[in-house]
C-alpha cells in the first residue's frame, strides 16, 4: 500500500540510533517534517546528517525526567506548527539476575519505557485530537512470554502494550489512532545485548531460550509498518499491538 506522509509533523523519540533513527530517516525521506528527540546529542547529529535534504530538527532531552515530556511536545509544535504523529521509540534494556535488580534499575527501565511514552502521549493528545493524528509505541515480543533475566524489561513492554489499548479506549470516539508494534530481536546495541549484570550468574540454557531461532532484524525492517500506522492511510487499525517478531512468538 502506498503511504503518504509528506508534510506531516512527526515527533520521534530515540532518534539517535536503532529503530528510532531508522524511523526518523524514513519519515524525512518520504517528505515528513521530523522532530527528532534523544539524550544523545552526537547521535542526533549523525541522524540529521544522514537525512541529507530531509527535514529533521533535533532536540536533546532526557526522557527519564517526566518534567521534560510536555516541553518536548511544546517545542515540537512551536517548531513544526502542528503535530500529526508521536512515535514513542526510545527504550532501554538491562539483562540482570533477579538478585541484582535494584530499585534504581527498575525505575530507570520503567521511567524510559513506560512513564515517558505515557506523559508524552498526554501532552501530545490535544494536538493529535485536532489533527486526527496517531501514536505509535514500541512494545516487544518478550512482553507476551516469560524470559529469564529480563523481568523489568519484559514487564515494562507488557505495560506498553496495555497502555496502548487503554489510551485508545479513552479516545476511541475520536479520529486518533494509537497502536504499538512488538519487535523480536533487533540488530541494535540494545537489541543484541543490552547491559547489566554479570553473565556468569546466568543459567545459559534459560538465557538462550530468550533468543529466537532466526537472526535479528535490522532496524529498517520496521519502518514501513511504523509509517503506515502513523499515516492518515491507516483508518482501521486502532488499539492494536502488532507482532513483527520474525516468528519469535511462534517458537
Amino acid at each position: 500500500m502506498e503511504v503518504d506522509v509528506s508534510n506531516l509533523a512527526i515527533v520521534v523519540t530515540g532518534a539517535a540510533s536503532g529503530i528510532g533513527r531508522a524511523t526518523a530517516l524514513a519519515f524525512a525521506a518520504d517528505g515528513a517534517r521530523v522532530f527528532a528527540v534523544d539524550q544523545n546529542a552526537a547521535g542526533l547529529d549523525e541522524t540529521k546528517a544522514s537525512a541529507g535534504s530531509g527535514s529533521i530538527v533535533t532536540h536533546v532531552a532526557d526522557l527519564l525526567d517526566p518534567a521534560n515530556c510536555a516541553p518536548i511536545i511544546d517545542a515540537a509544535v512551536a517548531e513544526l506548527g502542528r503535530l500529526d504523529a508521536l512515535c514513542n521509540i526510545a527504550g532501554v534494556l538491562r539483562i540482570e539476575a533477579l538478585e541484582d535488580v535494584t530499585p534504581q534499575t527498575w525505575d530507570f527501565i520503567y521511567g524510559v519505557n513506560v512513564r515517558a511514552p505515557f506523559f508524552l502521549s498526554q501532552a501530545a493528545m490535544p494536538h493529535l485530537l485536532k489533527s486526527d493524528g496517531a501514536i505509535v509505541n514500541i512494545s516487544s515480543a518478550t512482553a507476551f512470554r516469560g524470559y529469564a533475566y529480563v523481568t523489568a524489561y519484559t514487564s515494562s513492554k507488557a505495560a506498553v502494550a496495555h497502555m496502548t489499548k487503554s489510551l485508545q479506549a479513552e479516545v476511541i470516539k475520536s479520529g486518533v489512532r494509537i497502536n504499538a508494534i512488538a519487535p523480536g530481536s533487533v540488530n541494535t546495541p540494545m537489541g543484541t545485548g543490552g547491559s547489566g549484570g554479570a553473565m556468569d550468574k546466568f543459567d545459559m540454557d534459560l538465557f538462550m531460550r530468550m533468543l529466537q531461532v532466526r537472526p535479528g532484524s535490522p532496524p529498517e525492517s520496521y519502518t514501513d509498518i511504523i509509517l503506515y500506522l502513523a499515516s492518515p492511510q491507516n483508518q482501521i487499525i486502532r488499539g492494536a499491538v502488532l507482532n513483527v517478531d520474525d516468528g519469535m512468538d511462534a517458537t
